[in-house]
């Protein structure tokens, strides 16, 4: 019995051995297992079912670029980047780029192509022997390029303006170690004119290349011209409608990559018959939605400019603050090119909370096409579209360029109702029929190389080395009368002799991001002994504040009477420009 007894016990000894060891295996094997993001190995667990890939992006601990130990908020980040819809197609787009010079790749909204293809850019140019390159993705809009480059810095877990920068007009935020730079299109053409062979730049990419913008058509002719001499380059053209059939062409029949969207179902409803003030209706239907919707959602409200940004503003609040307490909160958020880059951010605030009562809160964002594509704004769930944009439309015959207000085509319609879509079922209001829709638009843009003042186009040209402006390959050639027209300017101002070739003038004119006709006035105040005057003028000129202006030259030349002072291309007197300043300021003081 005795023997019985201690066998018993000593079976229970070793089981209670058995059960420590056992214990103790599986808590080591728990402390090698990677932690999540708040423990202080900054790695993240294995997620299982996720694909290799992904898998080995959630299991790196150390940041490349800093060498240190990932944040937590890089582990949240990237669990949202691994659920974008390019990131299914990362394998497809690493076998083309490694085996093709140039291609088309096709993101719809929500894809993911914009913060992600730059992130993968950066790192194959970084496996790649020889010197170490950069990449650079041109936007074709000046918040663009800061807020997408912000996001990235975010991504990648570094400082804004060390490895991720960004390069807009008068302002550079970027360093030696900065790998991959966006920019506005404007900044690389005028990077090329230093280095024509854009010599530090491993991959460039042309995003938003659909809007057919002034400077990203020529850099498309660049480049093409570029890669036949640098075959370690590759070109990435990037878009978000789906007619990319022409970029194709255009480049030679490269490939095409098409990445869908992340998008749900959107409901259109048209007007039954054509709004005489599409203002005054959309103000009407933006009260209207957020009275009478039950569901909750940011409302996106597509304007032509800051003029009528800033009424519709104005009145909605005044209106909705009219209808009492009970309403719910509304936040109206302006969003056009011009306003300091703090007040562009406000458009990624929260909405007001819900009321006491249940009233819903709204955000309300009255912007100009800038966010067709360009900027993506989470929450929105009904668009209101009145069907105009402003474009420049310039008459060569006599040398005007307006900025007019005009139709959209069918890919606008279809990218602005596309933005309701982004995070659940949305809405899309267009205030016009849907007869206009379907006959009277056109299909695309309009390319801005076949509307605009080809001035600063053929200097810029001129300046690249490019002297055969009649064989330029163009994707869309304007027409000879306009390039003669922009010549004879350009041999007017002195910029190009009488032989088309650039002078030192010229030259000079070149470096600045002004038209011709500025740029030479600013350069000749100095002889006139009136910079500072010319150049506050040339600032208002550019930045567009037309009563500013005037008011601003009412008072210069007022006191200045006994100057005559040459106004370079317009030929008027002092006496004469005061008279017609005074006329169009008191025009502006009686209309208030």
């Amino acid at each position: 019995m005795v023997m019985d007894r201690l066998t018993d016990e000593d079976r229970e000894d070793r089981s209670r051995d058995r059960d420590r060891d056992r214990d103790r295996d599986r808590d080591r094997d728990r402390d090698r297992e990677p932690k999540p993001s708040s423990a202080p190995s900054n790695s993240t667990p294995a997620a299982p079912g996720l694909p290799p890939l992904k898998q080995m992006v959630l299991n790196q601990q150390i940041n490349p670029f800093t060498s240190l130990p990932h944040t937590p908020r890089y582990y949240e980040i990237l669990k949202k980047r691994l659920q974008l819809p390019v990131w299914e197609y990362k394998e497809s787009f690493t076998d083309i780029i490694t085996r093709h010079q140039s291609f088309v790749l096709v993101g719809e909204t929500g894809s993911g192509k914009t913060t992600q293809i730059p992130q993968w850019c950066v790192d194959m140019v970084r496996g790649l022997p020889g010197p170490k390159r950069a990449v650079a993705c041109t936007q074709p809009r000046r918040v663009a390029a800061m807020s997408v480059a912000q996001r990235v810095a975010d991504e990648m877990d570094v400082m804004l303006g060390q490895e991720v920068g960004y390069s807009i007009r008068f302002e550079d935020c970027s360093s030696a170690k900065t790998i991959l730079k966006y920019m506005t299109d404007g900044m690389l053409l005028r990077e090329a004119m230093n280095d024509p062979l854009l010599e530090r730049y491993g991959v460039i990419i042309l995003d938003e290349a659909h809007e057919r913008t002034l400077a990203t058509d020529i850099l498309m002719g660049v480049l093409k011209e570029v890669v036949r001499q640098r075959s370690d380059l590759k070109v990435i053209v990037m878009s978000a409608t789906l007619d990319a059939g022409k970029f194709q062409v255009y480049f030679d029949s490269c490939p095409l990559l098409t990445i869908p969207g992340r998008t749900h179902p959107v409901e259109i409803f048209y007007t039954p018959e054509p709004e005489r003030d599409y203002l005054e209706a959309a103000i009407r239907t933006v009260i209207q939605i957020h009275m009478c919707e039950e569901d909750e959602g940011d409302c996106l409200l597509f304007l032509t400019g800051q003029e009528e940004i800033d009424e519709a503003c104005k009145r909605i609040k005044r209106e909705v603050d009219d209808l009492g307490p009970e309403v719910g909160d509304i936040k109206i958020i302006p969003l056009y090119s011009t306003l300091p880059p703090q007040q562009q951010q406000r458009i990624f605030e929260p909405p007001p909370p819900r009321k006491p009562n249940g009233a819903i809160g709204r955000k309300v964002v009255v912007s100009t096409n800038i966010a067709e594509t360009s900027l993506t704004i989470d929450g929105v769930v009904f668009v209101i579209d009145p069907g105009f944009a402003k474009q420049k439309v310039y008459n060569p015959r006599i040398r005007v360029e307006s900025l007019l207000v005009t139709a959209i085509s069918k890919a606008s319609a279809q990218q602005r109702a596309g933005r309701a879509g982004r995070t659940r079922p949305g809405k899309c209001f267009r205030l016009y029929t849907e007869k206009a829709y379907k006959t009277e638009m056109q299909d695309n843009t309009y390319p801005e190389i076949l509307r605009s003042n080809l001035g600063s186009v053929v200097l810029q040209l001129k300046k690249l080395g490019i002297d055969d402006l009649v064989h330029f390959d163009f994707m869309d050639p304007p027409a000879p009368e306009t390039l003669m027209r922009a010549l004879e300017l350009l041999n007017y101002l002195a910029a190009l002799n009488d032989d088309g070739d650039l002078t030192e003038l010229g030259s000079m004119m070149a470096e600045f991001p002004l038209d011709p006709q500025l740029a030479k006035m600013v350069i000749a105040s100095c002889e006139f002994n009136c910079s500072n005057e010319i150049l506050s003028i040339t600032a208002m000129l550019s930045a567009g504040k037309r009563q500013y202006i005037l008011m601003f030259l009412f008072c210069f030349f007022a006191t200045c009477r006994s100057i005559r002072l040459h106004i370079l291309t317009l030929n008027f007197k002092s006496q004469v420009f005061v008279l017609l300043i005074e006329s169009e300021f008191f025009i502006i003081k009686e209309s208030g």
